[in-house]
């Protein structure tokens, strides 16, 4: 029950001079003898300095040596010794008692994190006062005094006030006083009486008692983590309480000290839980994740936990890393977070193994469904092996040398899990992981393993099996570009999780398309039924492989499809489908730009998708291919209209690449999906539903999905009845986080910017637009918004007022650019992203208009500002694509000029081109809209 530090602290005198404090505090009691009140009052002012100041030295001293337990030890060293000093003064100067009773003893105790000897710089202080048996007047005046002169100095502190016979009565009933008895400390006061509370402690709550302990915080474990988020590589961790943080750790070491009843962290090597290595693990990431949380505590000045991107350069730079070619200095820190926290993980699967041997806890199974449908407490050989045996459900090893004697084992167990749905043992987990080094060039050139390889990327449960491969190290040694990209995370907001585990969950999205029955991949699933047989191993491998290049100087779709056309003539691919596998890496974002980013109504458009995708089963690779990379990228990136965009591009590519464009096909299209409007709308009669479809133009048809379509039906009429100038819809998308405005108002030049300065004066940014004019001259745009506020009331009325200045804007009430300059003067957070801008100008993705590109970091009001430097350029914007990739801002604008005619003149381009990069590059120009 002491604390995990295992070595001895370092002297007393350098971190807080206890002797030279406690006679200042003598003297004040001195000086005030009499007066309480003030005696406190400078005491606590007193100690509340000798805090700041030995606070200040451990940040430097941590800045220095980068020792982040040490920093913890030390503060924690501190306020042990305020803590002394403070209950020192209580019982001699305050509410000295010259005969003591037998009533008239304390035992002051840390308890929880405190009790652990750590302490990261703004955390809680957790303190319990046991008394002999009942609460006494005395006893009552020194725990306040404590706890006033604590507040007094400005520190958090959770308190209880207990005897032992209460504080084992609690411990009994209640799991987070049990836990936090478990790591109390002893600080000052009566000795035998904090003896006796852990005595009896051990014997009348811990014994007998570890199976349900075990249940209990494994349970909490698993709640937490699906608080946190439940994948350990998000790219924003909690390094308190999320997946592999020290709450891990320290869940590790209760359990360990409840079952095993050991006080040391370095006891559990003589358990046989861990081995040196293991251990030496253990010391080693909790040595890490104490420098992250000491770091972040310091650089925010606040019990912040969560290591968020605008944080993560400066903690970077304070633990020393430095950028490297193709990675950042931040990007290699989060790097060995990730690592990190994977080695985490691994020791809580090798806890709990030992624990399972131990009956504390029950067996796993690879995938819940088969579970009842299995004996289980048998040990027998699995089929097809002699040199593996099924242990409670698990797959373990007939032998320790199995790897050794065979090394095509080190792949074939996973194979052999999959194919009988068996978990993995962790003594057989261990053992691969201490045999990576067989995993050499003959391994990997082996034609077996590479088939078995082969087999477990096209099976059921390939996410299941290769995240255990990932974990054990044997996907990274196998395929060695693979290792690269292990726990790598980009510096940026819209990948939600680190390379590795984006292409895995791929892999498990690929694996719900073929499965079909969910409407989210409706087309794909499609596609994947209609693709030749042989391709089924070209998509798997290529969905593992796509992103496999990140991380490197060059562009990683290029040098992507470079690992390819090595990589895959040793899995098995023919000379034709390794060059078609490298063609879908290269071109992987080539279907999700043209979707989003481009007008698809343009012929223009199609006719070039056309010449890069050359076929139309290259086009279902791609488009199969785009759905699962989309869909991994993180919860809320794909939606219905991405679908349908994708939808859309496919279909009108489709007769080019079967026999030249076909208007008569596209046709045929438009009446179908007008058909399909029909049959699912019964609520018009036909003349007013012929009248009304007659009002959208072709492209409206085949771009906007069917439910859409409805809702926009019955807001039209319910605008038009009520004889709104203009209407606005308010949808909330949940699974995006976004709010929907959907406006249907007379079409304007400016309308765009005009809506869009409106949400940039109410402080909302602008993450996607939809764009539409009906043949009667009515603009109808769905703009969709960031959400600011949880409930949806709140979001509802922010829009409103979106809606409203819309209005007076249109009726010359109010001047946008002073609305949208006053609340920019009111930003000005610095932002922890750099985007290089960019700016394309090109004359050949369109015969009529001249396509103006956009790049660079997202910001409120960035849309307004293009769309009014654009129009101030003498530019007509006859449609725009607007999409923001987390905090990457890419808008394509469709532009002519004043007469209707393409800009051609290489100096009006260039001093287009300067106008835009200048508005991109100065934040500043949020205030002045003007180019």
């Amino acid at each position: 029950m002491d604390n995990l530090v295992t070595q001895p602290r370092p002297g007393i005198d350098d971190r807080f001079d206890t002797p030279r404090i406690t006679a200042a505090v003598d003297a004040l009691a001195a000086t005030h003898a009499g007066r309480e009140d003030v005696f406190r009052a400078a005491m606590a002012q007193l100690l509340k300095a000798e805090m700041i100041e030995a606070r200040a030295v451990a940040q430097a001293v941590l800045l220095k040596d980068r020792h982040g337990r040490r920093c913890a030890e030390r503060l924690c060293f501190v306020q042990d010794e305020i803590i002394r000093i403070l209950y020192s003064a209580a019982t001699r100067h305050l509410y000295r008692s010259p005969v003591p009773s037998g009533a008239e003893r304390m035992a002051v105790v840390a308890t929880g994190g405190y009790g652990r000897g750590l302490m990261a710089p703004e955390s809680d202080i957790d303190l319990l006062f046991i008394l002999p048996y009942k609460q006494t007047a005395w006893g009552e005046q020194v725990a306040e005094a404590i706890l006033y002169c604590l507040w007094d100095m400005g520190l958090k502190v959770g308190h209880a006030t207990r005897s032992v016979d209460e504080s084992i009565r609690q411990a009994r009933g209640d799991m987070t006083i049990r836990t936090a008895i478990l790591e109390t400390r002893f600080l000052t006061g009566d000795q035998p009486l904090y003896d006796e509370l852990v005595e009896r402690f051990d014997k009348e709550v811990v014994q007998g008692t570890a199976a349900e302990f075990v249940t209990a915080k494994l349970a909490e474990r698993e709640e937490r983590h699906r608080r946190a988020g439940q994948s350990r590589y998000l790219v924003e961790p909690n390094v308190k309480d999320g997946k592999g943080g020290l709450r891990d750790l320290h869940t590790l070491f209760w359990i360990a000290k409840y079952v095993y009843r050991v006080r040391e962290a370095d006891e559990l090597l003589e358990h046989g839980v861990f081995d040196a290595q293991e251990y030496r693990t253990f010391r080693r990431c909790a040595d890490f994740l104490w420098s992250v949380r000491c770091n972040i505590h310091f650089f925010s000045g606040r019990a912040e936990e969560r290591l968020s991107f605008d944080m993560q350069r400066e903690i970077a730079i304070r633990l020393g890393y430095t950028s490297h070619p193709g990675m950042q200095d931040v990007e290699r820190f989060m790097k060995h977070y990730f690592l990190v926290a994977k080695d985490v993980g691994d020791l809580t699967a090798i806890l709990c193994a030992k624990l399972e041997d131990q009956q504390a806890k029950p067996a796993p199974v690879l995938s819940r469904m088969m579970a009842r449908l299995r004996p289980s407490n048998n040990r027998r050989r699995v089929p097809d092996s002699d040199d593996f045996i099924i242990d409670h459900n698990r797959i373990n090893l007939a032998a320790p040398d199995v790897f050794k004697q065979d090394p095509v084992n080190l792949i074939r167990i996973f194979r052999l899990a999959q194919k009988n749905n068996l978990a993995f043992h962790p003594d057989a987990m261990r053992t691969v992981t201490r045999s990576l080094k067989l995993i050499n060039t003959q391994l990997r050139e082996n034609p077996e393993a590479n088939r078995l390889f082969m087999e477990i990327l096209t099976s059921n449960d390939a996410e299941i099996v290769l995240r255990r491969m990932n974990e054990t190290g044997v996907l990274g040694h196998f395929i060695r570009a693979f290792g690269k990209i292990v726990s790598m995370m980009q510096f940026n907001m819209y990948h939600h999780y680190t390379v590795d585990e984006h292409l895995l969950r791929c892999v498990g999205y690929l694996q719900d398309i073929e499965r079909g029955g969910n409407d989210e991949f409706t087309v794909a699933s499609d596609l994947m039924r209609k693709i030749q047989p042989e391709h089924r191993a070209v998509i798997y491998i290529t969905t593992l492989l796509h992103d496999i290049a990140k991380g490197r100087p060059e562009d990683h779709s290029i040098a992507g499809a470079k690992v390819a056309r090595r990589l895959c003539p040793r899995l098995g691919f023919s000379p034709a489908d390794t060059e078609l596998i490298a063609w879908l890496i290269e071109q992987h974002l080539t279907m999700s730009t043209v979707a989003q980013s481009r007008d698809l109504s343009d012929r223009k458009t199609i006719e070039n998708f056309a010449a890069v995708v050359q076929s139309v089963e290259q086009m279902k690779l791609l488009t199969i291919l785009t759905t699962a990379d989309i869909r991994g990228v993180g919860p809320g990136v794909w939606n219905g209209w991405k679908a349908q965009l994708l939808r859309t591009l496919y279909y009108e590519t489709e007769p080019v690449l079967t026999g030249g464009f076909s208007e008569v096909n596209r046709a045929r299209r438009i009446a179908m999906a007008q058909s399909e409007f029909r049959a699912a709308f019964g609520e018009w009669p036909e003349a007013e539903l012929n009248a009304y479809i007659a009002r959208h133009y072709p492209a409206y048809w085949l771009k906007v999905e069917l439910a859409r379509k409805i809702r926009h039906a019955r807001f039209l009429k319910a605008s038009e009845q009520a004889e709104h100038k203009l209407a606005i819809n308010v949808g909330f998308d949940e699974a995006r986080g976004v709010t929907e405005l959907t406006i249907f108002a007379s079409d304007h030049p400016w309308l765009l910017s005009i809506i869009a300065g409106a949400c940039a004066s109410a402080g909302a940014n602008i993450v996607d637009a939809q764009i539409y004019t009906t043949t009667d001259g009515r603009a109808l745009d769905t703009i969709a918004i960031s959400r600011e506020y949880d409930r949806d009331e709140d979001e509802g009325r922010r829009a409103t007022r979106i809606g409203e200045m819309i209005e007076d804007v249109l009726e010359g009430k109010l001047r946008l650019p002073e609305v949208v300059a006053k609340r920019a003067a009111g930003r000005g957070k610095a932002r922890p992203f750099v985007v290089e801008p960019e700016v394309t100008i090109n004359n050949q993705w369109s015969d009529r208009y001249t396509v103006i590109e956009v790049s660079g970091l997202d910001r409120p009001g960035l849309l307004y500002q293009l769309t009014t430097a654009i129009s101030k350029l003498n530019l007509n914007i006859a449609s725009a694509h607007v999409a923001t990739f987390g905090e990457r801002a890419r808008d394509v604008f469709y532009v002519t000029d004043l007469l209707g005619a393409q800009i051609n003149a290489p100096t009006r381009q260039a001093a287009i081109k300067s106008a835009l990069i200048h508005l991109l590059a100065n934040e500043e120009n949020a205030t002045q809209p003007a180019a």
